[in-house]
């Protein structure tokens, strides 16, 4: 169905279809360790018209202590009709397993892409982020949804950082005795682990979180390892220990673009093809451990991948995404000159006295 709805979108860019079969295969997923889910579809006749997947997300309501209940991957034609059947089909769903409130779109958590995008339609998405039609903002409103939280995704272009950038981050790495170190792909494994502890302790706080299981860690390391250009992921150390560490992408969907969700017969010698003109990049994450935030350590890690791209001939990219109220992670791209260029929404719906 999303190739025909998007066959006129020339932003959209297909998935590969063994990547989404991956993420439901229930047996090498370990999403599935700690959640459930029902999927449904709208039809008309027998044409497919819409899909949704409600989540059941067990880990989330422990860590968070509340009741609240996902979809995700939702499509749908321009059918507001249509749409509210899916959402209310969700929502029964959830609603029986003890939910009081419907989120989404999460594909499936915060750890995966997630939000609808509301602004930014002009520009393809990035590589891991989520694009749809301008006309689901409508849909959702009209399955009774309201904006729970905004997230927003920058852009920035050029081959120099502002010079009172460059004495700040070099002030920061003189003071704190900071040194950045790319990642060791000799020891992947370690390194590895060495993110989750750093992103559990990192993001906790942070609105919607649900820590990444080592399982889970261990599984999306396995999905890049083929795409990782391993200077692109740096660390940030004070006399030996890891304080924070930054995670960039080369952005494979100029190549993946061109694959048309499939890697075979002639899919994958395109990537190959096309991977060898990427000149932008994403950068996907940073995380600095909550003893050292406020330190500078976000605008070091921040330069320092910035020059990196620019030694790789990459001077452009987008940094995302970035919840619309962490002004502490907003502040260092607005000071090297990045701006918003695309706005995400995610929506709750009561379920509680809804009727569903």
């Amino acid at each position: 169905m999303p190739y025909r709805l998007y066959r006129d979108d020339r932003m959209w860019v297909p998935p590969l279809k063994s990547d989404v079969r991956g993420m439901f295969d229930r047996a090498r997923n370990p999403f599935f360790a700690h959640a459930e889910i029902e999927s449904f579809l709208a039809l008309a006749g027998d044409r497919v018209v819409g899909r949704i997947v409600a989540i059941d997300n067990r880990a989330h309501n422990e860590f968070h202590g509340d009741r609240v209940g996902f979809f995700g991957f939702f499509e749908c034609e321009d059918d507001p009709a249509a749409a509210t059947a899916l959402f209310d089909a969700a929502a029964a769903w959830l609603a029986a397993r003890g939910k009081d409130v419907l989120r989404g779109p999460m594909n499936f958590s915060t750890n995966d892409d997630c939000g609808s995008l509301i602004e930014g339609f002009n520009t393809p998405p990035a590589i891991m982020m989520p694009h749809n039609p301008a006309y689901h903002a409508r849909l959702h409103a009209a399955g009774g949804f309201a904006k729970a939280k905004d997230i927003v995704a920058y852009w920035y272009e050029g081959d120099a950082l502002p010079e009172r950038v460059t004495r700040g981050v070099e002030l920061v790495r003189k003071r704190k005795g900071v040194t950045v170190r790319p990642l060791d792909m000799k020891r992947f494994e370690q390194e590895v682990g060495l993110i989750r502890t750093i992103y559990n302790d990192a993001w906790e706080r942070n609105w919607g979180f649900v820590p990444m299981t080592e399982a889970e860690i261990d599984h999306m390391a396995e999905q890049l390892k083929p795409v990782v250009e391993p200077g692109l992921i740096v660390f940030a150390e004070i006399r030996g220990e890891p304080v924070g560490f930054g995670l960039g992408l080369p952005d494979f969907n100029l190549a993946l673009k061109h694959a048309n969700g499939e890697l075979f017969p002639f899919g994958f010698l395109s990537i190959l093809w096309h991977k060898r003109r990427i000149r932008q990049a994403r950068i996907l994450t940073l995380g600095v451990r909550s003893g050292y935030r406020a330190s500078g350590i976000d605008a070091l890690l921040i330069s320092e991948l910035f020059g990196r791209c620019v030694a790789m001939g990459i001077f452009k990219g987008e940094f995302s995404w970035i919840l619309e109220d962490n002004i502490a992670m907003r502040r260092p791209l607005e000071n090297i000159g990045a701006r918003v260029y695309k706005t995400y929404r995610v929506y709750d719906r009561p379920l509680v006295g809804a009727g569903a």
